[in-house]
């Protein structure tokens, strides 16, 4: 023990702990709301708790694995990690994948472990893009046609096999929200921007008609069309019942275990999709403020060690890390109170889930890892 007290002093010093008492903190608050949101479901909710308990402390290892880990050589292996993505999402036609209750074929089942590649593959998309964007841009033209045709099929490619395979399209808006915030954050020119909205506008028939099925579109209708799903047993049902457990909490919540929506089962996916909505019933617009202040510092310290950051790669690692979060978290919100489609996003560290949980350790582990690793640019081929 002697021997490691020199390294871990060394880790805490230059390490982000504030980032980690942060997480830590959200991640232990959703234990708490989710063992209340699951204390009515068979077998109540001592699966789910030694889950996201065990999922917290694997995520806490791998926060402190790939804050010494240099991602800049991770990414030099590129080719590498886009061969895990692959394989990772073909798995799932295998006999290890299954598709949860919405038919999304998401998951692979190695025994009593679940695992969410989507979740897994954010990382690997955030370094690969952070990789190729910090090649067109020092060694190349990034504002070129031909960089930004490059960079926009790595994303396609990426969004094609998760769409492809799994249909998860909440995971493919994530990784898309992502791209364009890292664009965005090295510099590339607006004029694309116009030009990509020009572009997803004549496309989107196309993909609204051929490519999504009814439910997808229901789904993204619902929540501004009143006569989708009339019956009121549907989607609309689900953002109506969101709608009110949100409300009966008023300030302070029924408290834990007293929700009336979330203890009855009126509220569905409730330590999942719908957390947040178990937070405002329970424990009140309090708490609800609470949730996004906290959410809200973990982005602003990315964006700040990213801002920081010595090297374009890095800025940029950090940059993709927080438009992870802030997609999933107003989306995710936005769909609790009614204004954002229900496309099944889980709240970042409050939702139930062990691969988006120690996902998002992981990922936050890189961006302490550039705080703890401060170095001068380096300008290297990673073709």
């Amino acid at each position: 023990m002697k021997r490691l007290s020199p390294y871990i002093k060394d880790y805490v010093k230059r390490a982000d702990m504030l980032l980690l008492a942060l997480c830590v903190t959200c991640a232990i608050f959703g234990i708490v709301v989710i063992a209340s949101a699951t204390s009515t479901l068979d077998g109540g909710s001592t699966r789910y708790l030694i889950v996201q308990t065990a999922s917290l402390i694997l995520g806490i290892f791998f926060y402190a694995l790939f804050t010494v880990i240099d991602v800049d050589s991770l990414a030099e292996r590129w080719p590498a990690l886009i061969a895990f993505e692959v394989f990772s999402i073909f798995l799932l036609l295998t006999p290890l994948g299954y598709a949860d209750n919405t038919g999304n074929r998401a998951w692979l089942r190695f025994g009593f472990i679940g695992v969410q590649p989507a979740e897994i593959d954010k990382i690997i998309f955030i370094i690969v893009l952070a990789a190729q964007i910090n090649y067109f841009k020092n060694y190349k033209n990034l504002n070129s046609p031909l960089s930004v045709l490059l960079l926009l099929v790595n994303c396609m490619f990426s969004i094609g096999l998760i769409v492809g395979v799994s249909k998860d399209m909440g995971s493919a808006l994530v990784y898309l929200f992502i791209f364009i915030v890292m664009l965005f954050a090295a510099g590339l020119k607006f004029y694309w921007f116009i030009a990509g909205l020009a572009g997803l506008a004549a496309v989107t028939p196309f993909f609204w008609t051929h490519v999504l099925n009814q439910r997808y579109r229901d789904r993204i209708l619902a929540p501004y069309d009143a006569t989708i799903d009339p019956s009121g047993q549907g989607i609309r049902w689900q953002a109506n019942q969101s709608k009110i457990a949100l409300a009966s909490g008023q300030l302070t919540g029924t408290g834990l275990y007293n929700g009336r929506q979330t203890q009855s089962g009126a509220l569905p996916a409730k330590q999942t999709d719908f957390i947040f909505s178990v937070i405002g019933e329970e424990l009140g617009m309090i708490a609800c403020i609470a949730v996004i202040a906290l959410l809200l510092l973990i982005i602003f310290r990315c964006i700040k060690v990213g801002v920081h950051a010595t090297n374009t790669m890095s800025m940029l690692i950090c940059f993709g890390v927080a438009a992870w979060l802030i997609f999933q978290t107003f989306e995710n919100i936005g769909m609790c109170i009614g204004v954002a489609p229900v496309i099944g996003v889980t709240l970042p560290f409050f939702s139930y889930g062990g691969s988006s949980l120690v996902a998002i350790f992981a990922a936050m582990g890189m961006v302490s890892g550039i705080k703890y690793r401060p170095k001068p640019e380096r300008f290297r081929s990673l073709g």
